[in-house]
């Protein structure tokens, strides 16, 4: 047995200063050792190969100083003419495929050092313009050679306007953009929101990447076997003392202390868990709940977090009229990747 009980995620109320916004913006610790040469595609799927292959030239072609002069003033250098097309990429494809794998190879090939590559979720990037205010993000990030954004997702007008400026200033600095999504730049807001009101902004937008498109089905359940079933309370409970490091909540609990807790948080908010245990888990009440749970999926998994439960299977969650709607690509990479973290939590009922 641990020598001291679980931890509850409940209990917790991280404070994220800004300075840890900015210096958290590179590959997730499940991506830190992610190469090229480390995905495989599937040979019944070519684009996934084109796609490894495209991103390799775009990253060798940002080689070279940056107009910026890398944060340092540099009298006589001349700022570079800018680039004729789209000066990103754009990774199109369902829930994995390999996305965020690749947009993280694309990081760690791209010859500049960290500091001057950003890499983070849209929900992040919106975060740190919330946290930093907009011209000092411009700043912050204007002298980059690259932005990562995975899973860019636009869940309001708002939204596309801010992201819409901020990448529009970074493009005139000379930043290059490669963001991931589950549907092409040009219908981002199609069955969410009335996309004529801002369609303006969204095809603005688009004119920033060259779309790339990857095929193919969910690999993180290629030739695996299915997601154990879940626990008893009892199992998920004995698991959760066991296990050195970690955290033991009610489900429910759990829930109504993420809308306490703003999502730019939720990474700290597992910070030194070693694995998650919920009892009780059930269907989610409503959409603003559900899309609160996604993002600490996301950040579960970003983190390699194991995930134990008791209740109902991940794959009910969510109500038909979600899996319906507009978000219903965010839920079902919810889905998968829950799903993935209860096959790595499986052996700690075993201990």
């Amino acid at each position: 047995m641990a020598d001291a009980g679980p931890q509850a995620l409940c209990a917790r109320e991280p404070r994220v200063p800004a300075e840890r916004l900015v210096a958290e913006m590179v590959p997730p610790p499940r991506f830190d050792s992610v190469r090229f040469d480390t995905y495989n595609p599937d040979p019944t799927q070519p684009s996934q190969s084109e796609a490894v292959t495209v991103l390799s030239g775009f990253a060798a072609g940002l080689g070279g100083s940056h107009a910026s002069g890398a944060g340092k003033k540099r009298w006589f250098s001349k700022k570079p003419a800018a680039p004729a097309g789209p000066r990103g990429v754009y990774l199109d494809g369902g829930y994995g495929v390999g996305k965020t794998h690749l947009l993280a190879s694309l990081w760690h090939a791209t010859p500049a050092e960290p500091a001057l590559k950003a890499f983070g979720t849209f929900v992040e990037l919106t975060n740190l313009v919330g946290a930093l205010g907009f011209q000092q993000t411009v700043q912050t990030l204007g002298g980059h050679r690259l932005l990562c954004i995975d899973e860019f997702e636009l869940d309001d007008p708002g939204d596309t306007v801010l992201v819409s400026s901020l990448l529009s200033r970074l493009v005139e600095q000379g930043v290059a953009l490669a963001a991931t999504s589950n549907t092409l730049p040009g219908k981002l807001g199609e069955g969410r929101f009335a996309a004529a009101d801002f369609l303006r902004e969204i095809q603005g937008l688009s004119a920033h990447f060259r779309p790339l498109r990857i095929d193919g089905q969910d690999y993180r359940h290629r030739g695996l076997p299915e997601a154990p079933a879940p626990f008893s309370d009892e199992q998920v409970t004995k698991a959760a003392y066991a296990a050195e490091g970690a955290s033991l909540d009610d489900f429910p609990g759990l829930l109504e202390h993420l809308a306490r807790v703003h999502p730019s948080r939720y990474g700290a908010l597992t910070d030194g868990i070693t694995a998650v245990c919920l009892t009780d888990v059930g269907p989610v009440p409503d959409q603003s709940t559900a899309l609160r749970l996604v993002v600490l999926a996301d950040r579960l998994y970003d983190r390699e977090i194991p995930v134990l439960a008791s209740g109902v299977p991940f794959d009910r969650l969510f109500s038909e009229e979600m899996l319906n709607g507009g978000y219903r690509k965010k839920y079902f990479r919810a889905i998968s990747r829950l799903t993935a973290l209860a096959r790595d939590a499986k052996p700690l009922v075993s201990q």
